[in-house]
This record gives structure tokens, C-alpha cells and sequence, in this order.
């Protein structure tokens, strides 16, 4: 019966062991979780932060390119506005030039001449 106790004894320092084994992969398991836990905490944070950046950049941004539409807008008014003086002052000049020599046609015409007088 010895010999019973002492392979029962053997058993129990056995399971003894691997009962305490298993507690320590158990312990170092619970410390990985608790630091990814903070991890996942932490990158959660970040991703808000980042979010709300994001939201922002993406409000200036269309704001900035409304305005940009509106320059483009009133730049392409402004240069048709602008073509439209420059034909009206061609016509304008061309007008003009065909007066100018009319009236230079006409008075040469009724100036007397040196013969005539």
C-alpha cells in the first residue's frame, strides 16, 4: 500500500504542478489582454480624433472649392464682359475711321483749289 501512497503522491505533485503551470500561462494571457484592451482603447481615441479632423478638412474643403466655383464664375463673366467691350470698341474705331474719312473726303472736296480761285 506503500507503494499506492506513493505513486498517488507522485500524481498529486503532478497535477499539482501542472494546476500551477497552467495558472501562470493563464496570468501572462490576462496581462496580453489588459494591454491590448489599452491598445484598442487608445486607437479607438485616435480614430475619433481623426475622424472629427477628417470631418472638418472635408467641411473647409467644400467651402474652399464653393468659393473657387465662384471665382471661376465671375472670372469667365468678367472676360465675356471684357470680349464684349473689345468688339464694341473695334466696331467702335472702325465706325469712326469710315467718319473720319468721310468727313476728310468731303471737306477736300469743297476746299477750292488754287486753279479754281
Amino acid at each position: 500500500m506503500t507503494q499506492q501512497g506513493a505513486a498517488l503522491q507522485s500524481y498529486n505533485n503532478e497535477l499539482v504542478k501542472c494546476i500551477e503551470d497552467l495558472c501562470v500561462k493563464r496570468e501572462e494571457l490576462t496581462k496580453q489582454i489588459c494591454m491590448e484592451e489599452e491598445e484598442k482603447v487608445k486607437l479607438q481615441g485616435e480614430i475619433r480624433t481623426l475622424t472629427e479632423r477628417l470631418a472638418r478638412v472635408n467641411e473647409n474643403l467644400a467651402r474652399k472649392m464653393a468659393s473657387r466655383n465662384e471665382f471661376d464664375k465671375t472670372i469667365a463673366e468678367t472676360e465675356a464682359a471684357y470680349m464684349k467691350i473689345l468688339e464694341s470698341s473695334q466696331t467702335l474705331l472702325s465706325v469712326l475711321r469710315k467718319e473720319a474719312g468721310n468727313l476728310s473726303r468731303a471737306t477736300e472736296s469743297k476746299t477750292p483749289t488754287a486753279k479754281e480761285s
